[in-house]
């Protein structure tokens, strides 16, 4: 990743702030697996929620400032909280497509930093799981278990995109095909029934799940059917430039392309992203996750273009990132989500 002197200073100065930053947030919340904040208080779910798709992402942060610090105290809490999370194993209505997001920042870093066998165990566990959601009448990964109050047995998102690299880590583990096979026929799958050919892409597609007909798309958490969710085109560009750097498939690298184009082409002025590159411009939603999400997947997609298309993708990566840390850390404002507020590369 070529950064220029400027670029590299402004990445320090933050690389302080948040060291200083995270220090004070994991001393306080040694016990806890913090979510959203309410009057300076995280909610905790490390109990009634300990199923929640986010919950990987607290130890997955922890991992990331014990690689930059070696401080042991991101490591003792990032462990005690994948131990926390065994007890989602016994939670069947709770185990869906979104075991990669729990347990590859979780179980897999702990695994690929101490070698702890245990963690291996969970993390096989976790792919074993993901992998008995496949559907091969459709070649889909089903999503969720029940989604207001219906099965929905043929609906699959984008989303899951993100969730396959667990699927590549398992088959390079086990040099058990099946891992592989599935993540694939999942990718080339959303590749004709998610992106559109203008780079945008759908929320969610459902498929009979006997025959698997595609049926019709939903608009999700989108404004509408056929608009577009920012943090899904986050997702679709990270998780087929993830699914190239296991495949080496050159159509992921392509798909990743054409959805990051659309994206950096509906960038604001201000660079703080929407809810929806489509939503009315009387709504002031915003999503710092999609921001963020999609700077690191276009990071990540800088490392395998030609080298004339790196600053293509890089440059405004970096622009979200500085319009993230001016204007929407530390701040309140209007939006959907609350973004983690640190980024890294856990989902690898």
């Amino acid at each position: 990743m070529k950064l220029s002197v400027n670029q590299e200073l402004w990445v320090d100065e933050i690389l302080e702030k948040i060291k200083s930053k995270m220090s004070l947030v994991a001393e306080r919340n040694q016990n806890r697996i913090p979510y959203t904040a309410e009057n300076g208080v995280f909610n905790d779910y490390s109990h009634e929620k300990i199923y929640w798709w986010t919950n990987g992402f607290w130890p997955g942060i922890m991992w990331q400032m014990y690689h930059v610090t070696g401080n042991n105290l991101y490591k003792d809490i990032a462990v005690k909280t994948e131990q926390k999370m065994d007890q989602n194993f016994l939670m069947p209505a709770k185990l869906d497509h979104d075991n990669g997001f729990k347990w590859l920042p979780s179980a897999v870093a702990d695994y690929r930093i101490t070698g702890s066998q245990e963690s291996r165990n969970r993390g096989l566990l976790a792919a074993e799981l993901l992998a008995g959601r496949y559907n091969p009448a459709g070649h889909f990964l089903r999503a969720w278990n029940e989604w207001g109050g219906e099965k929905h047995l043929g609906w699959a998102i984008i989303d899951c995109m993100m969730n396959l690299p667990l699927l590549y880590w398992a088959w390079k583990e086990t040099e058990d095909p099946r891992f592989r096979h599935i993540a694939v026929n999942h990718a080339d799958m959303a590749q004709t029934c998610f992106v559109r050919p203008d780079g945008s892409v759908n929320h969610i597609v459902e498929f009979n799940p006997e025959t698997g007909e595609m049926i019709k798309s939903h608009g999700g958490q989108g404004y509408e059917d056929g608009s577009s969710w920012t943090r899904g085109q986050a997702w679709g560009i990270y998780g087929f430039v993830l699914s190239y750097r296991h495949t080496q498939k050159e159509s992921y690298l392509n798909t990743a392309k054409v959805i990051a184009n659309y994206f950096i082409a509906n960038i604001p002025n201000s660079s703080l992203i929407p809810v929806d590159f489509a939503q009315p411009q009387t709504c002031v939603w915003e999503d710092s996750t999609a921001a963020a999400c999609s700077a690191c997947a276009m990071i990540e997609l800088s490392k395998y273009v030609k080298e004339s298309e790196k600053q293509v993708y890089l440059n405004p990566a970096i622009r979200l990132l500085k319009a993230l840390a001016e204007n929407r850390t530390g701040r309140p404002h209007r939006r959907r989500k609350k973004d983690a507020g640190i980024l890294s590369e856990a989902f690898s």
